[in-house]
Parts: structure tokens; sequence; C-alpha cells
């Protein structure tokens, strides 16, 4: 579950970037939707302390009993708790060149592993793994400029969850792909065990989803049955 108590976000120049939001977000498969400034993006990075709030706060309860989350139900902090809450939330950004960092396919996923596997042959069989899980085990020793769009979200996507996190935040994963690999992506994201948040600006792959938040203007919009909001969106941006 992710708690919002009250969260906003406020910019150096005074200019409100979110609104004071409570939300109780307990679905396995939430979309969020909205207008490029929306304040959409901002939501998702609350949760796992990109953007920490200006007032209010986030905590993510993940069920793992560490940190503030062992047997109080009153979850992680995202700011008191930063560290915890990276390990249990993971981030794939838009463009996944903001995060494939290494050389070679094999050596980004090893990094990310680093914490989780200290020695190196084990580090290198859970990379292995996790490429396979993918359908990218061919590549892993291939640069990662050398693969296709399609091919670095997925291994953007695996880096993160090849470290097991119990929640995935995706911040437009399928803006930068062609048709085939928006489905390939869209199908993959809504198959995964974690919670998964999924802020897009593609309506269909947000209908998908068990609930949906639309954003306008720094606030929640509309909450709610994904075909709605949806519809709710559409009449907002017709009217515009």
């Amino acid at each position: 579950m992710i708690s919002f108590n009250q969260a906003s976000v406020v910019a150096h120049d005074g200019a409100t970037i979110l609104h004071p939001v409570s939300l109780r977000l307990t679905e396995q498969r939430i979309s969020v939707i909205g207008a490029n400034g929306s304040g959409k993006s901002t939501l998702a990075r609350l949760i796992n302390g990109l953007v920490e709030p200006s007032s209010g706060s986030v905590t993510v309860h993940t069920g793992t009993g560490t940190g503030t989350d062992a047997g109080t139900g009153t979850g992680l902090d995202t700011v008191a708790d930063g560290a915890a809450v990276r390990r249990a939330v993971g981030f794939v950004f838009t463009d996944p060149s903001a995060q494939l960092i290494m050389p070679t396919v094999i050596e980004d996923v090893e990094l990310s592993l680093r914490r989780e596997h200290r020695d190196a042959g084990a580090r290198r069989a859970a990379a292995l793994a996790a490429l396979d899980r993918f359908g990218l085990a061919g590549f892993a020793e291939r640069s990662v400029h050398a693969l296709s769009g399609g091919q670095q979200q997925l291994l953007a996507i695996a880096t993160v969850l090849a470290t097991e996190p119990r929640i995935l935040i995706t911040d437009e994963p399928t803006t930068l792909l062609d048709l085939r690999n928006t489905g390939i992506i869209g199908d993959l994201l809504l198959s995964l065990p974690q919670q998964v948040v999924i802020v897009t600006h593609n309506l269909e792959l947000a209908a998908r989803a068990d609930r949906t938040l639309v954003v306008s203007d720094g606030r929640i919009a509309f909450d709610g049955e994904p075909a709605a909001a949806v519809a709710h969106y559409r009449e907002r941006v017709a009217a515009q």
C-alpha cells in the first residue's frame, strides 16, 4: 500500500507543483494520466523519494517487516526511511538511457545487484537469470547502445526488477516506443507480481489498470474506475 497524507510539492520560486494530496493506493495496477505539466510525474516521484514533499508525507507499506515498517503498520516514510524506500520501490524512467550507464547489458544489471550479491560469480549468475527472464540473455555482452528502443526499455525494467522491489513505478514507459514494443512493454508491466504504478499518455494502457488517477493543474481531478477516468480526461481535453 502507498499512502499520501496531505502531501504537497512547492518549487523554490513558490509555485505549487502539487497541491495537498491524500490517497491510499492498495490496488495492484494503478495508472496515472494527465496533460504535460499537470503534476503526474511529480506525484509518481514522491513514492520512491526522488521528490520529497514540501509538506505532508508519503509512506510505503511493504510488508517486509524492516525499518519502521516492522510490526507497526506505519510504513516507510519516503524522507525518514529514504534508503529503505528506494530498495522497496523501483523506478523506471521514460528514457531508458537515463538509467543504463554501463558499457554492456550484463554489466548494467550487475551494477544494480552489487548490494544484493557481494560475490562476483553470484552477481553474474543473478544478472544472467534476470536477463533470461526478459528474453535478453542473448544480448548479455552487447553494448547497451546497440539495442533497439524496445530492448533498451526491457533492459531498464529488467535492471530494476533484478533487485526484486515490492513496488514498481514507471514514468511514461512507452512514450518513445513504436506500436509493437508499446504492446510488449504494456503486457509485461500488467503481468508483474509487484504493485505497479504507470504514469502514461497511452490511454489504452491506462484503461487496463485496476484504478486510474487523473491529475490536472497539480490536483487529483478524478480517482476511480479506469474507463470512467479515461472518459473524464477526454472530456476535459475536448473542453479546453
